[in-house]
């Protein structure tokens, strides 16, 4: 057995092969002992905190006998008599505590809801059957049963009883019963304390000037934030450089000072990830390598019996393991079960292909059309962090699956509230700044409502608005026989009687050129040029369409234009692309020109038409949609982007 106070004998560790996430976890946990530190705190500080042991009541509740409801107190047997027919006269008690026996007359108390009731009292009649005769009597004409509107001793709780479990999450309403119980401090898990170590020569913090080749530093403080919402209580560790023994140093001191270890980048098997050497140095390698996607380098190792863990240094990837793994380890420490994420069934609209060997899990965004919630992949990319902002849920693909295939339904983890999903528009098809735009007024005009957007082209919105599988999506397809946008398009697909067409902007198409037009560029021709290089929008995007057709009519060959065949999906990353000095031009909008400091020549004014299924259009949320459409705060937002034109915006065309 490895002698875990033995750090110096590196030649007794193990590398180990990557696991499956099932089995990764349960050698990590297994390997493991949590402290579970115990401390009495108030029970005003208790919530979200996990009990240690099994709570009992130290007092009933109620501890007396008391009023439920305002009305008078009375002994119940003393108005058996009372109907309709024959009123009871009761006299108000003189306030001695013991019932008066010689006087024959039949008493009552006033009281007021959770008042006690007199010691002579076992009945309460509600004020509104009371009938006052003066200031010393009053009648009633219904008979009271005994303990009628009366709240018992131990109705809600009885001293001793078991009133919360150990391992116990506590909520508000603990609190409650517990302060109700006698309480006034109980024992809880210390929360375990969790170290995170950001390592990277190349990282900066926030606020510092970011050159090229510095990235902000901030997985820790994503980590840091899980750590504080699972029930921990996380450190975030001064950043350490690319050297093995620097970051030796910091671990062992990190492990030395708290109950769990993160330490960030560092965990593939490059010349330069020391984590792994350091981890091999220290303690025991139980993992390196789990069968997921993103998130296969991540670590799991042992030093001094504690728990270290090597996250990857990209942040979805860093994200999917501090859910995967992270989350189930403090579950652990605080003697709980991790929370497992709602779920729902949901429709897969395209195929997701995937890596056989490896659970991938990919995020979606999610919308209910009809009676049906469907699902749209979002970006893969493990450094895409703004794919985690966007998702509403994540679809995890078994390892055994290449994939999953169209039309399939699917079980997604929820990230967001389920009603939330529920007041989602589904929007997709073509692409315009505009529709952040639009998604930001209607978020400000009706809160909790939003826009969910996928750009798929024009023609790829129409095939989805065919299949019932978005609310509205977004076209200006040119129909170069007619020169009429979209509707003839539409009557192609038989989409017309199904669906209302609205006009959202008229909006300036043109070539993207850099700051000053270097090459001087000024129209399509300039596109056989051998020293102009282009990039394209995808097939089926009404861009393409419209370049297509522009460059038919001037007799242009597509092989004439160097860069014909590159292609991106939005016209903000054609902008970038020109930004960044890839290439010399694009066909997009002007908004996305001016958005990123470029020059733009002009080529065509076109119509950029939403397309509502007709049912989403006449029902609450599309009336509210419309709503912010023709509002003047909506057009004016759009005529500050530059490039468009409101005076149609909100007219429905008709065929």
């Amino acid at each position: 057995m490895h002698d875990h106070h033995k750090p110096e004998q590196p030649e007794r560790k193990r590398y180990l092969t990557k696991k499956p996430l099932p089995e990764a976890l349960a050698t990590f946990l297994d390997a493991v002992t949590p402290p579970r530190r115990v401390e009495h705190i108030l029970v005003d500080d208790v919530l979200h905190r996990t009990t240690a042991a099994s709570i009992f009541a130290n007092l009933s509740a109620p501890h007396y006998h008391g009023a439920a409801m305002d009305g008078i107190a009375v002994r119940a047997e003393e108005t058996f008599g009372a109907s309709e027919f024959t009123a009871v006269t009761l006299t108000l008690a003189n306030g001695k505590t013991r019932r008066p026996s010689t006087t024959g007359q039949v008493i009552f108390q006033y009281v007021d809801t959770g008042n006690a009731l007199p010691s002579w009292a076992n009945a309460v009649v509600m004020i509104e059957r009371v009938f006052k005769k003066n200031a010393q009597e009053v009648e009633i004409r219904d008979a009271a049963t005994p303990w009628q509107h009366v709240r018992l001793v131990g109705e809600d709780i009885v001293a001793t009883e078991p009133l919360l479990p150990r391992g116990h999450k506590l909520r508000p309403y603990d609190i409650g019963a517990l302060l109700a119980a006698g309480h006034v401090k109980i024992p809880v898990v210390a929360k375990p304390t969790v170290g995170i170590i950001p390592t990277g020569s190349e990282l900066i913090e926030p606020g510092e000037p970011a050159t090229p080749g510095r990235i902000i530093e901030f997985n820790s403080r994503v980590t840091a934030a899980f750590v504080e919402e699972w029930g921990g209580q996380p450190r975030r560790l001064p950043r350490v450089i690319d050297d093995l023994p620097t970051i030796t140093k910091a671990l062992t001191k990190a492990v030395k000072e708290h109950d769990i270890v993160v330490i960030i980048a560092g965990s593939s098997a490059g010349e330069h990830d020391f984590t792994i050497r350091a981890l091999e140095a220290l303690g025991d390698v139980l993992v390196h390598g789990i069968d997921v996607m993103p998130g296969k380098p991540a670590i799991l190792a042992r030093i001094n019996g504690k728990p270290v863990i090597g996250l990857p240094g990209y942040p979805v990837s860093a994200v999917v393991i501090c859910q995967q793994i992270l989350r189930p380890l403090i579950a652990y420490f605080l003697g709980r079960l991790a929370e497992e994420p709602p779920k729902v069934k949901a429709f897969l609209p395209r195929k997701i292909p995937s890596r056989l060997g490896l659970e991938e899990f990919v995020r979606v965004s999610l919308g209910k059309v009809g009676d049906r919630v469907i699902v749209n992949p979002l970006g893969r990319g493990a450094g895409v962090i703004t794919t985690m902002v966007k998702a509403d849920g994540v679809l995890r693909i078994p390892s055994l699956d290449e994939g999953l295939n169209a039309g399939q339904e699917v079980e997604v983890e929820l990230l967001r509230p389920a009603e939330e999903i529920a007041n989602t528009i589904l929007f997709t098809g073509s692409n315009d700044l505009t529709i952040g735009v639009l998604d930001d007024q209607l978020r400000g005009q009706f809160p909790g409502l939003k826009i969910s957007a996928s750009n798929i082209g024009s023609l790829g919105g129409l095939v989805a608005l065919k299949r019932d599988e978005a609310h509205i999506i977004g076209t200006h397809l040119l129909d170069p026989a007619t020169g009429v946008y979209n509707l003839p398009d539409l009557k192609r697909q038989h989409l017309l009687r199904k669906v209302v067409v609205m006009n959202l902007v008229i909006r300036e198409q043109g070539l993207i050129v850099p700051k000053g037009n270097p090459k001087q560029i000024k129209g399509l021709k300039d596109l056989t040029r051998a020293d102009v290089t282009f990039v394209n929008r995808q097939p089926g995007a009404g861009t393409r369409v419209l370049l297509d057709y522009k460059l038919s009519k001037l007799k242009i060959k597509v092989e004439q234009v160097r860069g014909y065949e590159r292609e991106e999906v939005t016209h903000m990353s054609v902008a970038v692309a020109i930004a960044s000095g890839l290439v010399d031009t694009g066909l997009g909008i002007k908004s996305a020109a001016k958005a990123l400091h470029l020059d733009f020549v002009p080529i065509e004014r076109e119509e950029y038409d939403l397309v509502f299924l007709k049912e989403f259009y006449q029902g609450d949320l599309g009336q509210k949609l419309t709503t912010v459409i023709r509002s003047e705060d909506f057009k004016q937002a759009v005529l500050a982007l530059d490039g468009y034109d409101t005076k149609k915006t909100g007219m429905v065309k008709e065929a």
